[in-house]
């Protein structure tokens, strides 16, 4: 499995290059994603989902993830490339912006706070 260094090189494979060529996390995926927060500076988003669970293409810029439960996931950019990830209770790890597909693994359900920078 990647650590959280090697996720965080992993999952950048596909850079968001304009904001408006994918939908935003929120808009696509309400089942998933809710705001917590949002100001000028950032916006907090939590995401919780149980095994199986799957988003439509969409795009985050730079964030900061924190693992708030232990989880499995998978990730696809839109050439294809999959990245599958575990992280762990507490973990936290940067990414720059990108455009993926997320789908939660493994048997329990997962919950992450996203701290999107503006």
């Amino acid at each position: 499995m990647l650590t959280t260094d090697d996720v965080s090189a992993s999952v950048q494979v596909s850079p968001r290059k304009e904001p408006h060529m994918t939908g935003d996390a929120v808009t696509v995926a309400p089942h998933f994603y809710t705001v917590v927060l949002e100001n000028d500076r950032v916006r907090v988003l939590e995401a919780r989902g149980k095994p199986g669970d799957k988003t439509e293409l969409h795009s985050h810029p730079a964030q900061v993830v924190i693992a708030i439960t232990d989880g499995k996931f998978r990730f696809t950019s839109p050439d294809g490339q999959t990245v599958e990830a575990e992280l762990k209770a507490g973990q936290a790890m940067y990414l720059d912006p990108v455009v993926h597909t997320a789908e939660i693994m493994g048997t329990t359900e997962s919950h992450v706070v996203l701290v999107e920078l503006k």
